[in-house]
């Protein structure tokens, strides 16, 4: 049997955004977005201060904005979806290189439904 030793940290963002639809923009609506993140670490016990210290940059780049107006958004529909996989990978850029390694987020935009990511093999 092998362990695998993670934290779970939940995050909460207010951000805007109107999502792009084949017939045009849809209304531009604000939601407190729940940020679910759980990280595989090295050792098994790490200073949070600092592991959340690092994930809020990260969201802190999104938080009280429109994300229509965000570059990365610019030509990517800033659905849950894709918002899902923007912070997947800015988060597991910047936990890597701080001794961690994101294996799931879950990002909610709605208290009924969340959009996941999961990595099914660690590096």
């Amino acid at each position: 049997m092998t362990k695998h030793h993670s934290y779970k940290i939940k995050s909460y963002i207010n951000a805007s955004h109107a999502v792009r639809w084949a017939s045009g923009v849809g209304q531009k609506h604000t939601h407190t977005w729940e940020i679910v993140c759980e990280l595989h670490t090295v050792d098994k016990m790490v200073a949070f201060f600092d592991i959340e210290k690092h994930l809020h940059e990260a969201l802190d780049e999104l938080s009280g904005k429109f994300l229509n107006d965000l570059p990365e958004f610019a030509t990517v529909n800033p659905t849950v979806e894709n918002v899902t996989e923007y912070l997947f990978d800015k988060i597991d850029r910047t936990l890597r290189e701080n001794g961690a390694q994101l294996m799931r987020i879950e990002v909610s935009d709605s208290p009924i439904r969340a959009y996941c990511i999961d990595v099914t093999d660690r590096d």
